[in-house]
């Protein structure tokens, strides 16, 4: 079994940590929950020098835009399988249309917000990373269901409104899938099969639960923070074919309906 070094063990990461240390992988990671502290070089080199694969799911900085992995351990990274967990973001907003790995990134967002999350994700696809494009990812503790039951799901007012989603597990999947085919570098769109609006996927997990879904609300009403009205203003569907032919990946829970009904 390999040897992999994770820089960032968050929600997903340290998900697809698990399941490779249930398969007899040796599994290092900075982070909060991690075994290393990011900031000690010395430690951090040693253990890059003995895995066999990298992990990053580091976003980017959020003052200067730019990645602290490739800042700091750029030139001791290389020469081994690297994943790095990206955002369908990359998209920008295509009014609801359908984007695969073909379609081109943008560097500012809605309402010219730098998209530092572009600028990063090409320089990993520079030296040869998979580049795992993820969108709206819910799961154990983080999906509708858990909103609704704090009272903090929201309806939205945006006709035609849609984006695209994927379980937790689906990610742990198709990361997996890469390392166990060791699937050539690029870009790979992890997402289920159905994009859908928010506003469904609240009405659905308010149907599980048996309580009423809340009042349809506008943008300025909602009080949403600018993070969250930025995601608001973009409208695409995420198409995961590549992931599917290539990995032989399909997703455990195709649609948010199967997906909520698991947490359930």
């Amino acid at each position: 079994m390999g040897r992999l070094f994770i820089f960032g063990l968050g929600y997903t990461a340290g998900q697809i940590a698990e399941a490779l240390e249930k398969c007899g992988w040796q599994v290092d990671a900075t982070g909060s929950k991690g075994n290393f502290d990011f900031g000690d070089e010395a430690a951090v080199r040693e253990a890059l020098a003995n895995a066999s694969h990298l992990l990053s799911s580091v976003p980017p900085d959020r003052e200067s835009g730019g990645d602290p992995v490739l800042e700091r351990y750029g030139n001791a990274i290389q020469g081994r399988w690297i994943g790095y967990l990206s955002s369908t973001g990359v998209y920008g907003d295509t009014e609801g249309a359908w984007v695969d790995e073909s379609a081109p990134t943008v560097t500012s967002g809605a309402s010219g917000r730098r998209n530092a999350r572009a600028e990063v994700d090409q320089k990993w696809l520079e030296i040869g990373a998979r580049a795992f494009r993820l969108p709206g990812i819910y799961g154990p503790g983080r999906s509708a269901l858990d909103r609704v039951r704090e009272g903090k799901a929201r309806r939205i007012d945006l006709p035609g409104q849609v984006f695209s989603r994927v379980h937790v597990d689906d990610i742990v999947a198709g990361v997996v899938a890469a390392i166990d085919d060791d699937a050539p570098p690029g870009v790979y769109n992890l997402a289920d099969d159905l994009p859908a609006s928010g506003n469904a996927v609240i009405e659905e997990a308010c149907r599980l639960l048996e309580v009423d879904p809340p009042p349809l609300q506008s943008i300025e009403e909602a009080g949403l923070s600018e993070m969250a009205r930025g995601f608001y203003a973009e409208n695409r569907r995420v198409a995961n074919g590549k992931a599917k032919r290539l990995l032989g990946w399909h997703p455990q829970y195709p649609t948010y309906r199967e997906g909520l009904s698991s947490l359930l």
